[in-house]
């Protein structure tokens, strides 16, 4: 399988049990608390598509892995 490429990947934080992303790589707001569920993020984690909306602007991300410290999409989310 091709490896994902970096401008693929946003980083995220996971502090107790909820999972925050320091900047929206939509709408630019810092510090968001997702709605994402520790079971999503283990999805996530076993390489099953999960989709994140964003609860500041509604933009959406298809996550189709994860790691401990980043998402990996199916779009571009970096310049």
């Amino acid at each position: 399988m091709k490896p994902i490429p970096f401008d693929q990947s946003w980083p995220y934080e996971k502090l107790g049990e909820d999972i925050y992303i320091e900047e929206c790589p939509f709408c630019g707001s810092t510090s968001v608390l997702t709605h994402m569920k520790e079971k999503h993020l283990q999805q996530a984690k076993d390489s099953v598509k999960t989709r994140l909306v964003m609860p500041c602007c509604h933009g959406r991300m298809m996550i189709i892995e994860a790691d401990d410290d980043y998402f990996w999409t199916t779009e571009k989310l970096r310049q």
